[in-house]
């Protein structure tokens, strides 16, 4: 812990390429991400509601029970783990606690909620679907942050590490 929190693994070149590849993956992951949603769906509620609860113009037929269990068993560990790995990060980036929290916390509730939101559309109440766009344009942006942080976290380590040779 140690470690993380005086920033060295920033001077290690070991570690400082896995978390390159790391955010080369999630970079893709993000983008995906936009890529599935808008193939599906749009940011007008309606597309929402026509996509989850079906849409007799479009033959589209609701999207079942069993269907959302399959896709919500994948979508909650692995957005639990990827928000996890990128929130453990912005713990160790030079940002106010307050600021750490408001991070922090919406990361993960607008995960749950972009993940919740079909389901509250389906099941629920179509009126939902206003849920459902404002968290996954929420959990986008957050994510975009954190892979922006983590980014640039890389480079100040790699620029540092630079100056060390040169005057080391």
């Amino acid at each position: 812990m140690k470690y993380m929190e005086q920033g060295g693994f920033q001077h290690k070149p070991f570690m400082r390429l896995t978390l390159l590849w790391t955010l080369v993956f999630l970079t893709g992951l993000w983008i995906t991400n936009f890529a599935m949603y808008f193939s599906r769906m749009g940011l007008d509620p309606a597309s929402v509601v026509s996509y989850y609860c079906g849409s007799e113009a479009e033959f589209r037929a609701p999207r079942s029970m069993a269907s959302m269990l399959e896709v919500s068993h994948v979508h909650l560990p692995i957005m639990g783990i990827v928000v996890l790995m990128l929130t453990h990060l912005l713990i160790f980036a030079p940002f106010k606690d307050k600021t750490k929290f408001s991070f922090i916390c919406t990361a993960f509730l607008a995960a749950l909620l972009n993940e919740g939101g079909g389901w509250l559309v389906r099941f629920v109440d179509p009126g939902f679907a206003v849920v459902k766009v404002a968290a996954f344009l929420v959990f986008q942006a957050t994510l975009a942050f954190l892979l922006g942080a983590l980014g640039i976290f890389l480079l100040n380590g790699m620029k540092e590490q630079r100056k060390r040779k040169k005057t080391g």
